[in-house]
This record gives structure tokens, C-alpha cells and sequence, in this order.
């Protein structure tokens, strides 16, 4: 593999920016992933912004715990966090440290080590399935919690990190609310993806979990 500008891992400045600013650019650009087979490659077409504490949809937005600690620190590292009790999600922290946002990738496009990938996404029944939303992807890429706070800025020896590559024009990204996002945050305009690509995810509303309480009740 030759070296060249395209292939330069971004630098930690890159991410040390507004998360409204580094969800966008990160779309078009390559998730480098090291396993013991050999790098798997793969290009982002699909991600959402979380703001932190201003942020009703952000895990940080009611502060430090334990679990999003990580979202508190330098930028350029990864938070990876386990979900409904079976599937991991990758965020990408960004912002000075201290400001809790992160991008959360949610799709993108394997375009090296297939083979490794279906291994971990056998149901996938083709390749533009095997990363299209966010625990696909972080399955598809062997992404678990042992790769939470991850450096993704020190290059070729870290677990992953992204090329500076080619962002994606601008005319190519649209924007429109978080899948999944409820409350306050839910019209927010912060999920980003490129227009026309086959591994965006579909875009699915929040549904409000009826708690036994809210049951329909014949008392009055």
C-alpha cells in the first residue's frame, strides 16, 4: 500500500472542532480498521451528531458517568458503547476535551476485507448490507468495548483510525433528524449521509416505549 496525502491518517485537529462541523466532513473519508487478517477499509456514508450537555439525544447530556467518560476527553478517540444488550455502536469524540460531543457512524461502505467482514455479519446478504447502520458497522468491523477510547489519531498502530482522503462535495450531503432521537432533540437536524448511496440506512422515527403504568386502564 503506497503512501501518499489521501492516505494520511487525519490529525487530532481535524476532530478538535464543532461536532456540527466534523460529522459532515467525515463522510466520504475511510475508517482504516487493523485485525490479524489484515486491514479492513471502509468508507463513511451515514452519520449523526450528538452536542453533549446541550443535547437532549446525547448520552452526555446529563453529565459524567462511567460508560461515556471517554466523551469527556481529548478528541480523536473512540466511544464505544454495548446497546440493548447485544450490539455495539462506534462514536468518534469531537470538540475540546471537557465538551462531551461525538459523531456516531452509522453506515458506510466496506470497500476492502469483505471476507473478514462477512465472517462477523453472516446474516448480511450482500456487501452493502454488511455496514448499513450503526451495530452493523460495528460488528462488520469487530468493534466491541475493548476499543473504547481508542486513539484514532496515532496512526497505523492504533486498533483503527481515518484516512484524510476526500470528503464528500456538499451538494452530495443531506441532512435530516436522528434515527431513533425522542424529546427535545428529535427535530434536530443532525444526521448527515450522502444522497443516492445504497448502504444509508433507512431512516426509522422514535417510538415512545409504553411503560405498564401507561397501559390502558379500565379504572376510573
Amino acid at each position: 500500500m503506497i503512501a501518499g496525502p489521501d492516505r494520511t491518517p487525519l490529525p487530532r485537529t481535524f476532530f478538535d472542532r464543532p461536532v456540527l462541523e466534523v460529522a459532515p466532513d467525515l463522510l466520504g473519508r475511510t475508517l482504516v480498521r487493523r485485525t490479524p487478517d489484515g486491514p479492513i477499509e471502509l468508507r463513511l456514508t451515514e452519520v449523526e451528531a450528538y452536542a453533549g450537555p446541550a443535547d437532549p439525544g446525547s448520552h452526555a447530556y446529563r453529565g459524567r458517568t462511567e460508560r461515556n467518560a471517554v466523551m469527556f476527553g481529548p478528541p480523536g478517540h473512540a466511544y464505544v458503547y454495548f446497546t440493548y444488550g447485544m450490539w455495539h455502536c462506534l462514536n468518534l469524540v469531537c470538540g475540546p476535551e471537557g465538551f462531551p460531543s461525538g459523531v456516531l457512524l452509522r453506515a458506510g461502505e466496506i470497500l476492502s476485507g469483505q471476507e473478514w467482514a462477512h465472517k462477523h455479519r453472516p446474516t448480511a446478504r450482500n456487501d452493502q448490507e454488511l455496514a448499513k447502520g450503526p451495530a452493523r458497522l460495528a460488528t462488520a468491523l469487530g468493534v466491541d468495548r475493548r476499543l473504547n477510547g481508542s486513539d484514532v489519531c496515532s496512526g497505523p498502530q492504533a486498533p483503527m483510525w481515518i484516512l484524510t482522503g476526500t470528503p464528500v462535495p456538499p451538494d452530495r450531503v443531506l441532512s435530516g433528524p436522528r434515527t431513533g432521537v425522542g424529546g427535545e432533540g428529535a427535530t434536530h437536524p443532525w444526521r448527515f449521509w450522502i444522497d443516492g448511496d445504497p448502504t444509508v440506512s433507512p431512516y426509522r422515527a422514535h417510538t415512545p416505549r409504553r411503560r405498564k403504568s401507561d397501559a390502558p386502564s379500565d379504572r376510573t
